[in-house]
């Protein structure tokens, strides 16, 4: 019989508990805890998460199941559900945000020297959003629609790591552009983004005016005149690559300067994409490679199984 600590055990003897303390007395999160601290708290949400519970009943019964172990993984007791959803209601969510900065803060230098899959010495970010459902009854300051509620998570991932660098939640009905206002924006970085974030007005003033980099899909009714055109090697999927300006009414003011669009059909799929970027620099192909790299943090969204059910 296996008689040293269990994986999970291991896992959370990782957690600085001196980084963890100092967060809770920031907030003074124990204040007239008795049974149940901060602590228990996040070892039993964390427990949650990595076994893949989806409500907090199935939390309650799966600890019910378990509570011969629970001690050799750390947890008190099996907590019941009421005193985790009062808990998880009135505590200050800020304990565990800077206490997500701190452990962001000590895992990132670990991935700085890993190899990125193109040969790129730039930070390269994917930003994107996913849209987590609520039931309107029980949560009805979430209202999306008539019968729908939730809110959307605005996450920006390290690609050098697939690390959560920022999340930002809002409302489910937000427009995905108007978060590109809060996100900080590092000086040569490359941000990589869907076509639900071109608004010209921001990419200029945001990103281009910061010397930041950027690679997103063009619109299908994009106005736009070609400047100059460069050769191709069209065995490796490239249609064209192109320096364009904008002609539209206000585009045209948003977006003064050229951009590059780079045209790529896809063989295996018979699809043909036109990717937009400010980087004037990089080969064609590696514009359209850098866009396959946005799909991670669709993985990303896939697979953390989000705990938000009440």
């Amino acid at each position: 019989m296996n008689k040293g600590k269990t994986i999970f055990s291991q896992i959370m003897s990782l957690i600085p508990e001196r980084d963890f303390k100092t967060c809770v007395d920031r907030y003074k999160g124990n204040y007239r805890a008795r049974n149940f601290s901060c602590k228990d708290q996040f070892l039993v949400m964390s427990y949650a998460q990595l076994t893949g519970r989806d409500s907090l009943r199935d939390i309650e019964n799966c600890l019910t199941a378990l509570s011969s172990k629970l001690y050799h993984c750390g947890i008190s007791y099996a907590v019941p559900r009421n005193t985790l959803a009062k808990a998880n209601e009135k505590r200050d969510w800020h304990i565990y945000k800077d206490f997500a900065d701190v452990l962001l803060k000590k895992v990132r230098p670990l991935y700085v020297k890993d190899k990125f899959r193109l040969d790129l010495d730039n930070m390269v970010y994917a930003f994107d959003s996913s849209t987590i459902s609520l039931c309107l009854k029980l949560c009805p300051w979430a209202k999306y629609r008539k019968n729908k509620g939730g809110i959307k998570m605005h996450t920006l991932v390290d690609l050098r790591g697939n690390l959560p660098v920022s999340v930002y939640l809002t409302s489910a009905s937000v427009n995905d552009v108007k978060v590109l206002d809060d996100l900080y924006i590092e000086p040569s970085a490359i941000y990589l983004m869907d076509r639900g974030y071109v608004d010209f007005n921001r990419l200029f003033k945001l990103i281009t005016k910061k010397n930041a980099f950027f690679v997103t899909r063009a619109k299908d009714n994009m106005l736009f005149e070609v400047v100059s055109e460069a050769e191709v090697d069209k065995s490796t999927g490239i249609i064209s690559d192109e320096r364009i300006k904008l002609t539209g009414l206000h585009t045209a003011k948003w977006y003064p300067e050229e951009l590059r669009m780079v045209t790529y059909e896809d063989y295996a799929t018979s699809k043909v994409y036109r990717f937009l970027t400010n980087n004037m620099e990089y080969e064609a192909l590696t514009i359209s490679e850098l866009y396959r790299e946005r799909w991670n943090v669709e993985l990303y969204f896939y697979d953390k199984n989000i705990i938000m059910s009440s």
